[in-house]
């Protein structure tokens, strides 16, 4: 009996031996030669091989223990794909978590309000953080691929910071900011002011990224969109300068003339009424606002006053003191 309990004894300290050795390797820095550290998991790979490559490249000198904490805990086969870095070196407890939890490094991809779809693609394709599988893709294809039904893609995508891992497509990046304006939009047709002459969340869309183009300063916002609205409502033209420009294309050298008012194009609203056929840019959140509530007012007329500000008046008359004023 006394030889049994003797044994039982010994048997729980070496147990708590074991217990206490492996905590402190569970919980002592890995030896991470190459700080800070980048590295990237692909698709279907196994912890054993992530350690080795590590090893095999000279940023991570004992693994092992990488490995053996993960079959301890029954996570060898639960890391995730990603890119991760690391400033400084984590135990094997602090990677493993890392790994298995998927806290991937994220990048900011910045999309700007009023971007045309042109210069969304270039900021996409000079980014380095970005995978390019759309580079070869026309408008259509890059449409379809992420299950978007309009024609045209200008003014689809929802100007903000995306967070994304590094490597990401960039058919992901425009998954994620179409589905964002699409429910921005949606939203806020919702709870738009009752009677505007816009048929669809698509009209209404146009007219906010006239809006945002034609906005200098932010507290204008509302009544740009008044003008227009009320516009509309009369059957005037909008007689709106971006979308001539926009409609003139590469041929726009930076100085828009009177024949290029007079030269009739599909977004010329100067020669035909109504909105254009798409929209001439990425509307923000505040032009998509103030197109679906504008300002009360029946001003029909705005100019620059030269300081981003602008002047609006109800009547001709009104309007052309205010072009001598601020233009003459």
């Amino acid at each position: 009996m006394r030889l049994i309990k003797k044994l039982l004894l010994w048997g729980s300290l070496l147990l708590l031996l074991v217990a206490g050795a492996g905590a402190y390797l569970a919980s002592k820095p890995l030896d991470m030669p190459s700080l800070p550290l980048e590295f990237s998991v692909k698709q279907g790979e196994s912890l054993k091989l992530t350690v080795r490559q590590l090893e095999a490249e000279g940023k991570l000198q004992d693994g092992w223990k990488l490995i053996w904490l993960a079959r301890v805990m029954g996570k060898s086969t639960r890391i995730q794909a990603g890119n991760y870095e690391l400033d400084s070196s984590p135990s094997p407890l602090e990677l493993l978590e890392m790994l298995t939890s998927g806290r991937t490094s994220q990048r900011a991809v910045v999309l700007i309000d009023g971007w045309t779809f042109k210069q969304l693609r270039q900021a996409l394709n000079e980014n380095p953080d970005v995978a390019h599988d759309s580079l070869a893709l026309s408008e259509s294809e890059i449409l379809q691929r992420i299950g978007a039904s309009e024609r045209r893609a200008e003014g689809l995508f929802f100007p903000d910071t995306y967070y994304i891992p590094k490597g990401v497509s960039d058919l992901t990046i425009l998954k994620r900011a179409y589905d964002a304006m699409r429910q921005r939009l949606n939203e806020n047709w919702q709870t738009r002011t009752s009677n505007l002459p816009l048929k669809s969340p698509y009209e209404a869309l146009i007219l906010a990224s006239i809006v945002e183009k034609e906005t200098g300063s932010a507290q204008d916002r509302a009544m740009i969109a008044a003008v227009f609205i009320n516009r509309l409502r009369l059957g005037m033209l909008l007689q709106t300068d971006p979308t001539v420009i926009y409609g003139l294309g590469d041929r726009f050298d930076g100085n828009l003339r009177k024949r290029d008012l007079l030269t009739d194009t599909p977004y010329n609203t100067y020669t035909r009424a109504g909105l254009p056929p798409t929209p001439i840019a990425m509307p923000g959140l505040a032009a998509l606002q103030a197109t679906l509530n504008p300002a009360q007012s029946k001003a029909l007329y705005f100019v620059a006053r030269g300081d981003g500000s602008s002047e609006f008046s109800n009547t001709l008359e009104q309007h052309n003191r205010a072009v001598r004023r601020y233009q003459r």
